[in-house]
């Protein structure tokens, strides 16, 4: 993987990580020990949301590719002044002296 980009081997720890913290809580609080188990949740918590920042910001980028054809339907659709201007069309056929 890049460090640009968030392949789908990535994704997929990430939603194991999400899960495997669902259990955990769901195991913790069955027996009763959410809150003496609050360091260890800490733990989870904080490496899970460094992952999913990760996943955030790297899911959303665009690879070079990808921005250069951006690039270019926005210059194609940007109003520039090379563009045809358009004129009231006037005609001239009464201007000529016969």
């Amino acid at each position: 993987m890049t460090d640009e980009t968030y392949d789908q081997g990535r994704a997929r720890n990430l939603v194991a990580l999400l899960r495997s913290l669902a259990d955990r809580i769901q195991e913790l609080d069955r027996a009763g020990q959410l809150l003496p188990h609050a360091g260890e949740l800490m733990r989870l918590l904080g490496d899970l949301r460094s992952e999913l920042f990760h996943y955030e910001v790297r899911a959303t980028y665009d690879t070079p590719e990808v921005a250069d054809n951006r690039r270019i339907v926005a210059e194609a659709t940007e109003n520039t002044e090379e563009q045809w201007q358009r004129t009231e069309w006037k005609d001239d056929r009464d201007d000529r002296e016969w």
